[in-house]
């Protein structure tokens, strides 16, 4: 007879990167993909279901259902998101609260969606609430003894669809307001992190109490608008902002972002060869560019 597939559960499994690593193991085949969202009517849901997840509702606030999103799986991926509160501390309460979980139920590993602890590496210099919860989140999975592999993000590609190159003064050229001045800029798309999770799971002895930092390129700010200007045809350029004048932007995440572009320039450990290794198919920006290009016709 054949062995049942292990349950993997995927957290925020409707979101850019729960939704990646979802659909990454449902194409591997290999796994039985448990969703977890809080609202299983969303269309994402629905589509996960009628691809073959099962679809479950839970709360990261809620330990009830934490147990029942995680009873009886094998391994699990974990993300959390500052963003839907901008509150450091409730993330990691949150993160904290899966832990537990993970370990009073046994999981045999988790992937989780982590960062560094930039206000411990900096000594408190600098605060990057959504990199520090992430990496007390880190910490707290290793100490009591989860078995556990941190895949560390860089800046996603998507952003540029949401903080887009904006009109010059010229009024005919465009500027790409990102302060990182000459510095590269690791970068990807959220999308390919499904197969560089897939690729973690299988490789447990390989991965487990690893920080893996993932990147498929490393560009300074005018080398990603010189390419966004030869896909569009628009002429962008590096608008070369300060981090100062970049958190006087006056957006609500204009400080926590300037914070982060700051940690940044301080040299970020993001693996450009070990990414394409665990997920080859992974975009460099100029390819991710022409597959999205729609996105910035209305330049």
């Amino acid at each position: 007879p054949t062995r049942p597939r292990r349950i993997v559960t995927v957290f925020g499994a409707t979101g850019a990167q729960g939704g990646s690593v979802a659909a990454a193991l449902l194409a591997d085949g290999s796994y039985t993909v448990r969703a977890i969202t809080r609202d299983i009517n969303k269309a994402a849901a629905v589509q996960l279901k009628t691809a073959g997840a099962q679809v479950v509702c839970a709360d990261l606030d809620n330990e009830t259902s934490l147990e029942s999103a995680l009873t009886g799986a094998h391994s699990a991926f974990v993300v959390t998101n500052f963003f839907d509160h901008f509150n450091k501390d409730k993330e990691i309460e949150q993160g904290k609260r899966i832990a537990d979980m993970s370990k009073r139920l046994g999981l045999k590993h988790v992937v989780f969606s982590g960062l560094e602890n930039v206000k411990k590496l900096t000594g408190g210099k600098l605060e990057v609430l959504h990199f520090d919860g992430k990496g007390e989140v880190e910490e707290y999975f290793r100490a009591i003894g989860v078995p556990m592999t941190s895949v560390r993000l860089p800046f996603y590609f998507e952003n540029l669809l949401t903080f887009r190159p904006t009109k010059a003064s010229d009024g005919e050229s465009y500027n790409l307001a990102i302060p990182m001045g000459d510095i590269l800029l690791d970068g990807m798309s959220v999308a390919d992190l499904g197969p560089v999770v897939a690729s973690i799971l299988k490789c447990p002895a390989k991965y487990i109490g690893k920080d893996i930092g993932i990147s498929t390129d490393k560009l300074t700010v005018a080398q990603y608008a010189d390419i966004m200007s030869k896909v569009t045809g628009k002429t962008i350029k590096d608008a070369k902002i300060s981090l100062d004048a970049y958190r006087n932007l006056g957006f609500p995440a204009a400080q926590e972002l300037a914070n982060m572009f700051e940690f940044f320039q301080m040299k970020l450990d993001r693996n450009v060869d070990l990414t394409l290794e665990l997920n080859p198919k992974a975009k460099k920006f100029a390819e991710w560019m022409q597959q999205n290009k729609d996105g910035f016709k209305d330049l």
